[in-house]
Parts: C-alpha cells; structure tokens; sequence
C-alpha cells in the first residue's frame, strides 16, 4: 500500500559539528556549504518540494541560527518548523530524530540525514515505491567499516542495518534517506524515547530503533537505488567527489 504523498513530511537531521571536514565547517555548518555552486540544504529542499512535500522539520543544533535565516531567507513559502538538540555535541542521530516527534505527531515523513547530495530521482523513487517502511539502499557501494550496512531476507525485508554487519552478508548500504509511515512513526518515536532515558544510549543511531521494531516484526524495506547519484560529505575527500558529480548537474 502507497503511502499518500501529500500527507508526507520531511524531517532533515542537521544538528551535527561536521568535525570531519575542518575547518571548512569552523564557521558554517556542513549542510550549509556549497557543492557544484549551490548549498546542500538548497539541493535536499528543492528536491523536496519539487516532489510536492512543503513541511520540513529541521532538527538542528551546531550554529543552528544560520541554518534559521538560511532557510527562512532561500525558501520563504517553506513551511519549516525548527527543533533544537542543545545536546548536539554528546547526542547522535537516534537523540535528534526523537526531537521531532511533537513535529511529527504520527504523520508518515521521509527522513533525510543533512550531509547527504543526490539526484531527485531518489526522492521520486521513494516516494513511489510500494512499501510504508523503506531505507534506500545502494548495493553498488564497496562495503567497509563505515557504512550503515543492510541484511534482507528472501522477501527484501530488513534483517539487520547497521555498521557492525559483516560486508559478505550485506546487500548494500543503507544512504540516509528512509520512508517511515504514520503509524510506524508512532512506534518508532516511541521507541527512541524509552531508549534515550538510558543516557549509555544518547550515541545511538536512528537505525539502532529501526532494528528494535524490526525484532518486533515491524516491516522495512530495501529500495535499490544503485546506479543513482548520491554522496554522503562525511570526509573532505566526499566534498571532493560531490564536486566533481554536482559541479554541472543542479
């Protein structure tokens, strides 16, 4: 079943120092710096309301207000509401996505990690695809330590997505962008409440609580999207590649 496009909202996690690329993020926060001539935030939002959602919810904390006038200045008729994580500094992705939840309030989102450049197609692709629950997956990547590696099982259902996944097993990495449903967001919020009472758990990542409602036989989905462009910017090196695929292609 389809989840309705128009009753979608978009959550964008851009609350992170970019410690990675210093300095370039000493005085900019790194969604806001320019691959290809145009920020990344201006690419991910056009996108966006290009595929007909207008409600974002930004999670932010790192020089949070330039992100503030930023988008207010470029997008006027967005319709943005702002979310602070004072502790971007000690928290990680699970912390700032639970944040949103009074945002949210139970409406199906596309989730979008703030680092992330890649061609609309993806976002249509998404938005289009059959299933409630869907991470997309690229399974052309060569897999090592550092991504969010993805198991499925015969029926492409999610088994497992995370970093310690042995590379053999995966069938790809898992880009940062997923489609969660209305009802899926209600557990999950839940979900990640219980989990950051414990503060051992404040590094956790967002798919942390995916694959606790993947134990409690909640569905996700793999959606192939090899063979598309993305970059995640976690390395000066990534700002590099970005440049050389985005340079002559918004």
């Amino acid at each position: 079943m389809k989840t309705k496009q128009n009753k979608i909202k978009a959550i964008i996690l851009a609350a992170g120092v970019g410690s990675r690329i210093r300095p370039w993020t000493d005085n900019c926060p790194k969604s806001l710096l320019k691959v290809g001539g145009h920020t990344i935030l201006e690419m991910m939002i056009s996108h966006i309301q290009d595929c007909g959602i207008n409600e974002v919810v930004f999670v932010i904390g790192y020089l949070q207000e330039q992100i503030k006038d930023y988008v207010k200045t470029k997008f006027p008729d967005l319709n943005a509401c702002f979310v602070t994580n004072d502790k971007y500094t000690e928290t990680n992705t699970g912390f700032s996505l639970m944040l949103s939840k009074d945002l949210i309030k139970g409406a199906a989102f596309v989730k979008f990690d703030a680092d992330v450049v890649f061609d609309k197609e993806i976002l249509e692709k998404l938005i289009e695809c059959e299933y409630d629950n869907c991470l997309c997956i690229d399974k052309s990547i060569n897999l090592d330590a550092e991504e969010i590696k993805v198991i499925v099982d015969d029926q492409n259902r999610i088994v497992k997505a995370n970093k310690t996944v042995n590379p053999q097993d995966a069938v790809g990495e898992s880009i940062g962008i997923e489609k969660i449903s209305g009802g899926t967001a209600v557990l999950l919020f839940a979900e990640l409440t219980i989990m950051m009472e414990d503060v051992q758990n404040h590094q956790a990542y967002y798919e942390t609580a995916y694959e606790r409602l993947i134990e409690k036989d909640v569905p996700f989905y793999a959606l192939d999207i090899s063979g598309l462009k993305w970059t995640e910017i976690d390395t000066k090196e990534d700002f590099i590649t970005a440049e050389k695929i985005y340079s002559q292609n918004f």
